[in-house]
């Protein structure tokens, strides 16, 4: 009987998206998984499909208290092997309309920052593993339309990068990967217009496309 635990991967934004597909292919390589998103409903139906154990957290990563309740969630599993930050917002916003700015850096810069600090200091006290984020291509240069969306991205990728430099410092195995999609053809892709159409305020999502 084999007795060795499965590894452990924990994905925020698993609802849709990128993180969705992700879940269904950590399940099929037989990965015990921690799954969070906004919509209790969405998860739930995702559980259902899978065939492996999962633990399911309702999460949105622009509040506050979300970074703190992350790291409860982490410290009450057994070990975790791999955590993807995948959740994040975005809108076309040529109007420049505060509220739809301020919406993006909240999720995208300060959420993504204060879900990844967690992440990495339970690798630090754990002594390794390997933290996933998936930004955007956009992060590379401005946008005139969603300048918000590009800089907010620019942001997260940055501050993978200086957690990456930290562990390194440390000689710790703790390893950081910044993953920047482009397009993806995901329904938040869709709402959003980037991939034609009408600009929009679309409704939030958990998981970006990229791009």
């Amino acid at each position: 009987m084999n007795s060795v635990s499965p590894r452990t991967a924990v994905i925020a934004g698993a609802s849709s998206g990128i993180g969705l597909a992700l879940a269904r292919l950590l399940a099929s390589r037989g990965y015990r998984l921690v799954l969070l998103a906004r919509r209790r409903e969405l998860l739930e139906q995702i559980a259902e499909e899978l065939p492996v154990e999962v633990v399911l957290k309702v999460m949105d990563v622009g509040d506050a208290n979300a970074p703190e309740a992350f790291s409860e969630l982490l410290d009450q599993q057994q070990a975790v092997d791999q955590i993807y930050l995948s959740a994040g917002t975005g809108h076309l916003n040529p109007g420049l309309d505060w509220a739809l700015e301020d919406e993006t850096f909240r999720v995208n810069a300060l959420g993504f920052a204060g879900m990844a600090a967690a992440a990495y200091r339970y690798f630090e006290r754990q002594g390794h593993g390997h933290l996933v984020g998936i930004t955007s291509i956009a992060a590379l240069l401005g946008s005139p339309e969603a300048p918000a969306y590009n800089a907010s991205k620019a942001c997260a990728s940055r501050y993978l990068d200086g957690l990456r430099m930290r562990a390194k410092a440390a000689k710790l195995p703790v390893y950081v990967t910044d993953i920047l999609p482009g397009f993806v053809d995901t329904a938040m892709m869709k709402r959003r217009s980037l991939l034609g159409g009408q600009s929009g305020k679309g409704r939030r999502a958990d998981c970006l496309g990229g791009g």
